[in-house]
């Protein structure tokens, strides 16, 4: 028996469904769960997506989109220090409100594409770019390895919940040191 029933917007549905039950604090589902939830046949999710890790890479992208769009206001909130400090918190701040998500956008579920267009990490570098020419890429790294592991501690229950305050004091120090034109080098073992 053929189904009947079309689902216009199903490959969009699919990673809605994926995403409610990762907010839910549930695990990455199958797509049979994926499918239950949007209430569609458990061969429907094949029509977009070859397998779990292919709808679970588009869930993540969606994710980095949705984290770009996050990081490009807080750069939009300030200038200069002040705007890496905004993208910092703004960083943490997604990954304590999507931590399934989050993990999941880092994890090795993850076997997408290389995005095409701007990325989170390019709106970073961009201002990195502008407050310390000298170092960029390394500062770049800096900045993103900073607040990726703050938040990572923080959802891993290492640190005690991070108020904006602690994220503006850890990335002030680092984009204080940035703008003094803080050397690359390695300190001398003397």
């Amino acid at each position: 028996m053929a189904e009947t029933y079309h689902h216009g917007g199903l490959r969009q549905a699919l990673i809605c469904a994926t995403l409610e039950k990762l907010a839910a604090g549930e695990e990455p589902p199958s797509l049979r769960e994926v499918a239950r939830a949007a209430g569609v046949s458990a061969m429907a999710p094949y029509r977009h997506f070859a397998d779990r890790a292919a709808l679970l890479s588009a869930v993540a992208d969606h994710g980095f989109t949705l984290l770009h769009q996050h990081l490009a206001a807080a750069d939009a909130s300030g200038e200069g220090g002040a705007a890496v400090i905004a993208q910092g918190r703004a960083y943490v701040d997604f990954a304590l409100a999507n931590p399934a998500l989050f993990r999941l956008m880092f994890s090795g579920e993850k076997r997408g594409s290389i995005p095409t267009g701007e990325t989170a990490y390019d709106v970073l570098s961009r201002r990195v770019i502008a407050i310390a020419p000298h170092a960029s890429a390394p500062a770049t790294l800096a900045c993103w390895g900073l607040v990726h592991g703050l938040a990572t501690l923080a959802l891993d229950g290492r640190v005690a919940p991070l108020e904006g305050a602690a994220v503006d004091a850890a990335l002030t120090l680092l984009v204080d040191g940035l703008v003094a034109g803080g050397s690359t080098a390695a300190p001398s073992r003397a």
